[in-house]
């Protein structure tokens, strides 16, 4: 798959006489298109629902583009859930899978009318001291099969040491005790898989739901509303991987619902997800400029973004591509290491890549970086969080996100002592 930049090199001379390097920045256009896709690929579910995870990219001028196709937003702390009410998402479109909450998120969420979504069956007495006897309706649990999970095309993860979720026995206990405190509606959701690249990654974990819920009901009693299949979906990261396609993965789902669930006289349950990455990592990208370079025992570029704008490479060792804009057909004939300025020798963006000849001033476009981008940012060192801009469908560039100051560094500071010489 060829990658290529959603902005060009002129594009981005005119955007920085106003905005200067580094900044995220979001295709709108490519947004919108990925939205209507998921949702028609999943059209034969009446009561699908898309739950963005608000942590991919917490930015309400985001949330608000998707709010558009009737999504609703996964949030798992106090922050999200606040953003979620800015962009007036009622309670049914919130969705809320945290982990060692604190009891003020949960009354939050509770008084949000969000859906709260159980990580441990102990959080349920956790809640009896914040809501007492008044449970909501609807309510949801999550599920952890533990073990290792392998898949046909030989992707494995292992949720059996991943600390989210219940056992089986723990999850009919828990829906049981919800029973008995009021409850009406259930919902179940796992998530076991990380970043897959196969379209076969949602059916295989819908059938085991499936068969689940169809056991649950029988035995406990109870009646589910929705099957959330949380997130997990990837992106190609690399130019030589195969995107999925959400038309045959909403597909194969369709297969194991009517398999399952039809024929057990649930054909009523929504069809929930939880994508972030999907929604929106190849719609934004970090545009930095290359600013020194240096020759040593390697070939050094160095560029003004570091790993405060962008994380996942020094942390997980992540591929993003790299496009030199204005050189997008150029050989690819030097061989680099993209760096930061941190003082660490991981802040690097690539290492030993093959790229065209970069020069000083020259602008890099790095891909991918919509989801798990700026909402990792750090300021270690004291570098400061860039900007993110919205490149919108007639093309201008609207401003989402202003970039951090030093005033906005020092302002957690009790800087009494020091306030004439710390904050100007």
């Amino acid at each position: 798959m060829e990658k290529r930049p959603f902005v060009t090199k002129e594009q981005i001379e005119k955007i920085t006489k106003t905005y200067p390097t580094p900044f995220h920045i979001y295709d709108e256009a490519g947004i919108r298109k990925n939205c209507e896709a998921v949702k028609e690929a999943f059209a034969w579910n009446k009561g699908f629902r898309e739950f963005f995870a608000v942590k991919a990219t917490p930015n309400p001028y985001i949330m608000k583009i998707l709010s558009d196709y009737d999504f609703g937003f996964d949030c798992s702390s106090e922050a999200e859930l606040i953003l979620s009410g800015a962009v007036k998402a009622d309670g049914e479109h919130i969705m809320f899978s945290s982990n060692d909450t604190p009891a003020a998120e949960y009354k939050l969420a509770y008084d949000m009318g969000a859906i709260i979504n159980l990580d441990d069956i102990t959080h349920i007495e956790f809640l009896d001291g914040i809501i007492g006897d008044k449970y909501p309706e609807i309510m949801s649990c999550r599920f952890n099969p533990g073990g290792v999970v392998t898949m046909s095309n030989g992707i494995m993860d292992n949720p059996g040491d991943a600390k989210y979720g219940m056992t089986e026995e723990q999850l009919f206990e828990a829906y049981r005790m919800l029973k008995e405190r009021g409850v009406k509606k259930f919902g179940i959701h796992a998530f076991i898989i990380s970043n897959t690249l196969t379209n076969d990654y949602y059916p295989m974990l819908a059938g085991k739901l499936f068969e689940l819920v169809v056991r649950i009901e029988k035995e406990v009693g109870i009646k589910f509303a929705f099957v959330n299949l949380s997130g997990g979906v990837g992106v190609a990261y690399r130019p030589d991987q195969t995107p999925n396609d959400i038309k045959i993965i909403g597909e194969g789902v369709r297969k194991k619902y009517e398999e399952i669930l039809v024929p057990a006289g649930m054909g009523d349950i929504a069809i929930y997800t939880e994508m972030g990455r999907f929604m929106l990592a190849p719609y934004g990208e970090l545009i930095t400029k290359a600013i020194h370079e240096k020759h040593t025992y390697k070939e050094y570029v160095g560029v003004d973004a570091c790993a405060a704008n962008l994380m996942r490479p020094a942390m997980y060792g992540a591929y993003h591509h790299i496009t030199v804009l204005g050189k997008e057909d150029a050989p690819c004939d030097h061989k680099y290491d993209i760096t930061g300025s941190l003082c660490e020798n991981n802040d690097k963006f690539a290492i030993d890549r093959m790229l065209p000849v970069i020069e000083k001033g020259d602008y890099l476009a790095i891909h991918d970086a919509g989801a798990h981008g700026f909402s990792m940012g750090y300021n270690y060192n004291g570098r400061l969080r860039s900007a993110e801009l919205l490149l919108q469908t007639d093309g201008s560039v609207k401003l989402i996100r202003r970039a951090e100051t030093l005033n906005d560094y020092f302002a957690t500071f009790d800087v009494t002592d020091y306030k004439n010489d710390l904050i100007k």
